[in-house]
């Protein structure tokens, strides 16, 4: 089923048998699954929930398409994911780009953070989990210390690596940091959700 025909038409497919207490309307759960299946983002889904009135966590509606037995049609299984950070420039701010990239050079999830930490990694890699299945991936990282202590608190194994496979995204990042510059006027006067929408 194509991402667009599950957004168009009825829910039926959506089975809610699942549901114990009924603490949200089944409208707004079938909404929230039928979207995030669909391809919206679990943050964009709760917020499209947030318009109709119903306050839900991003974990709620994960739990949800559990379930239901349904994933996002775009979840990838990765044996091998190249996990990497670098630095991008906004408006004169300082970003940190978060960046998880099989070795096939598709981007699985991006985003961009004000600083680098454990705790922001771990935040990275809970909401790359949501979207696809890695648990028996191998991550290939670099040197950096707070990518190897949030995949060891994660339980997902790691490599380091500096060549190989890992480098496909450090080409990435320079194509990225490349394009950055020659369009740094796309990029004068916008938010950083902005640029994360772009990337």
């Amino acid at each position: 089923m194509s991402k667009i025909s599950r957004l168009s038409g009825c829910r039926d497919w959506i089975d809610l048998g699942f549901v114990e207490r009924e603490r949200t309307p089944e409208s707004a759960m079938a909404l929230g699954i039928q979207s995030h299946v669909a391809g919206l983002s679990l943050s964009n889904t709760v917020e499209l929930l947030e318009a109709m009135g119903v306050q839900r966590s991003r974990k709620a509606v994960h739990d949800w398409v559990q379930k239901a037995d349904l994933q996002p049609e775009s979840g990838k299984s990765p044996n091998q994911i190249v996990l990497d950070e670098t630095v991008i420039r906004i408006n004169d701010q300082q970003f940190w780009l978060y960046a998880a990239d099989p070795a096939t050079n598709e981007l699985l999830h991006v985003q961009l953070f004000s600083t680098t930490t454990t705790a922001l990694t771990d935040i990275f890699l809970r909401e790359l989990r949501e979207k696809h299945d890695v648990e028996t991936a191998v991550f290939l990282v670099d040197g950096a210390q707070n990518l190897q202590t949030a995949l060891s608190r994660a339980g997902l194994r790691f490599q380091m690596c500096r060549h190989g496979n890992r480098n496909a995204v450090e080409r990435m990042f320079r194509e990225l940091r490349r394009r950055l510059s020659s369009f740094s006027n796309c990029f004068s006067h916008a938010e950083p959700e902005t640029a994360e929408t772009w990337l």
